[in-house]
């Protein structure tokens, strides 16, 4: 009988061991592989399936066969956006309030701080291969600040920044892990191209994660459309002349597509063209030919990112792994005017290695439609980004909008939902800070808003947005203005002048959270404001040859 008993009791211990094992293991097969791609000073406007006639044909079916959001923001530029996003903090909580200069406070000391964690490490404690192509900029010149040392199992990129496509620069070098293996000095093979490169390493990351069993987690953040813009004669050649129609005429066109395709734009007002541009009917044909090839070869850089996302998407395919992989699409801030008003070549043949080319101000202004103000503003222009999530196995919806607001904060709690990770209270034996954003993965079913209240400031741009308001100023030395969050996103209409108790309000809560965060007062020069010429009819057409 004690035989028999035992005998039982160990068919049953081993029974609930399997079943545990298969609740485990098929608990892990339904979380997603994930990956975030993030490009870089991309405007609003620049996707097809955000209203542009440049073709994206391969984002454009993300975004058909997922969700978009249309009131997504970032922090208005690169390295707090990168932070935020990574970190699920306000950028100078973890200590990049502006780039990655250290001005000797923990808030702006240039490099990530140790009281937060990465995606890569709230991941890779889930049990999450996860790797990093790209751009990183979240800290450099010490192995410790690279990505290797703070959560990803695989880095294939840059640590300093971008600046290039063909060839590093001065100051600029591609790492694999830890390791230097092309700089100025050491020039990568002539056909390498970063968009190619970062894909193709992403895909090679993917393989080592199914060989090893694991979910992956892919960061991959382009240094595409970033200035310089260089690409190839072929690429540039598509798009020759398919800009002479000129900013004017094509603002009014995307603005008509957007307002047609996003509901939470079908009412808006386009922004009038910035004061300090002129009207393109104004300019003589050498310029309009010179523009046109400016704008030619950001969309070369756009057309060969979209093949990029193509060739991820073919690729997933291939290894069957595309239906249940979260691809999250954003920009890290809003079109660059850059480059002066209307841009400039620089040095070497356009397109080349040695070029220097910038779209500048009035095409940017494009590129933000129908927004106004650009990357490093707290307005629209500025801050506003696409986001597309895609997940076949996960997102039932096909081609839908969402009108929640979000923020890059907001993506470690999404992940940490998706993936069933736990955002830790510590980390290397320090304590971190909670988290500021909220999920968004309740949206992946059905639209459902969450009312919130959102901050920012760089450079002395700063803006607050609360559920019904927003209150922002052009620079430390800008009035502050007001605007009704829900029907005025092109900021056309300030009334801050008929509610200045609301103003007294807002203010008090963004000061608030000034020094909750480490946001001290920007100590530069007054800037010169978007939208004010400095002198009567200056910044005529000889600019556009700058």
């Amino acid at each position: 009988m004690q035989r028999f008993v035992a005998s039982t009791l160990a068919l049953l211990l081993a029974i609930a061991l399997v079943t545990k094992a298969a609740v485990a293991q098929e608990a892990t097969a339904a979380r997603p592989n994930i990956i975030l791609i993030l490009v870089d000073d991309m405007g609003f406007s620049d996707l097809g399936c955000y209203g542009s006639e440049i073709p994206t044909p391969h984002i454009d079916s993300l975004a058909a066969g997922g969700i978009r959001f249309s009131q997504f923001y970032n922090t208005g530029r690169c390295c707090p956006t990168r932070t935020s996003l990574l970190t699920g903090l306000y950028s100078h909580q973890a200590g990049i309030g502006h780039m990655t200069d250290n001005q000797g406070v923990p808030s702006y000391q240039g490099y990530l701080n140790d009281r937060c964690i990465t995606l890569g490490n709230l991941l890779q404690s889930a049990g999450y291969f996860t790797a990093h192509t790209g751009k990183w900029h979240v800290g450099s010149g010490n192995l410790a600040r690279l990505p290797l040392q703070r959560g990803f199992d695989r880095f294939y990129g840059v640590p300093e920044g971008g600046g290039f496509y063909m060839q590093p620069r001065r100051g600029r070098n591609v790492y694999e892990g830890n390791d230097v293996i092309y700089s100025a000095d050491k020039l990568p093979p002539a056909d390498w191209y970063s968009t190619d490169a970062w894909t193709d390493y992403g895909l090679r990351y993917i393989d080592e994660a199914i060989a090893a069993k694991k979910p992956y987690f892919l960061y991959l953040a382009h240094n595409a459309p970033h200035f310089p813009l260089q690409a190839s004669p072929a690429d540039i050649a598509r798009f020759r002349g398919k800009y002479r129609a000129g900013w004017d005429a094509l603002r009014q066109s995307r603005h008509a597509k957007q307002k047609e395709m996003i509901p939470a734009l079908s009412k808006t007002e386009l922004t009038a063209r910035d004061a300090t541009i002129d009207a393109w009917d104004a300019l003589d044909e050498k310029q309009k030919e010179e523009l046109d090839l400016r704008y030619a070869l950001y969309v070369a850089v756009m057309a060969r990112l979209d093949d990029s996302v193509g060739r991820l998407i073919a690729g997933l395919k291939e290894r069957k792994t595309f239906d249940n992989t979260l691809i999250l699409y954003c920009s890290d801030n809003g079109a660059s005017d850059e480059g002066g008003l209307y841009g400039k070549f620089g040095t070497g043949e356009p397109g080349t290695a040695d070029s220097d080319v910038f779209i500048g101000r009035a095409w940017a202004g494009l590129s933000n439609t129908p927004f106004r103000y650009y990357k490093k503003n707290s307005h629209e222009g500025g801050i506003s980004t696409p986001l597309i999530a895609h997940w076949p196995a996960g997102i039932q919806a096909r081609g839908e909008w969402r009108r929640q607001v979000g923020h890059v904060i907001d993506f470690m709690p999404t992940l940490a939902e998706v993936a069933g990770a736990t955002y830790p209270t510590q980390h290397n034996e320090r304590m971190i800070q909670p988290m500021e954003g909220q999920s968004f993965a309740h949206t992946f079913a059905k639209e459902e808003a969450h009312p919130r209240t959102l901050f920012w400031e760089h450079e002395g741009h700063a803006a607050i947005r609360a559920p019904e308001w927003k209150l922002v100023r052009a620079g430390a030395q800008g009035k502050w203005e007001l605007y009704r969050a829900a029907d005025s996103r092109t900021e056309i209409n300030d009334v801050a002048s008929e509610h200045p108790e609301v103003v007294k309000q807002l203010t008090t809560e963004w000061q608030a959270w000034a020094k909750r965060v480490g946001a001290k007062p920007f100590a530069g020069t007054p800037m010169e404001l978007p939208g004010k010429k400095k002198g009567k009819g200056k910044a005529k057409a000889k600019s556009v040859a700058e």
